[in-house]
């Protein structure tokens, strides 16, 4: 229960961020950069997540299910388009590919690198 609390107390803070800050980014985003900050600053430490993290991972295929079935019954709405959104879903995914790996390099490397300093 307490890692559960963690996950939305952080959730809750992203939500009330996007209420405040007038950008289009959606609240789970703030989220993310807010425990990922907790994270990397020893806020909240991962073995205090985990296990619920795990979880919620486990299950994620399942949260797709009602954007699936909404794409389905919006079909004959998307049908004349359909081309554009399979371009425009590949290339965001390569997009987002590239960013996460090179950003998790870069993580890398600053690890490696205060290691060193630290020797």
């Amino acid at each position: 229960m307490n890692q559960a609390g963690i996950i939305l107390g952080i959730t809750f803070l992203g939500e009330m961020i996007h209420n405040i800050v007038p950008l289009p980014i959606p609240a789970s985003i703030y989220g993310l950069i807010i425990m990922l900050f907790c994270l990397y600053f020893k806020l909240v430490k991962v073995e205090n997540v985990k296990q619920t993290g795990g979880f919620l991972i486990e299950i994620m295929p399942l949260m797709f299910i009602p954007a699936a079935v909404g794409l389905l019954t919006t079909w004959k709405d998307l049908k004349s388009i359909w081309f554009t959104i399979i371009i425009i879903t590949v290339v965001t995914t390569i997009v987002v590919m590239v960013v996460t790996g090179k950003t998790v390099q870069a993580i890398i490397n600053m690890d490696k690198s205060e290691k060193v300093k630290r020797k």
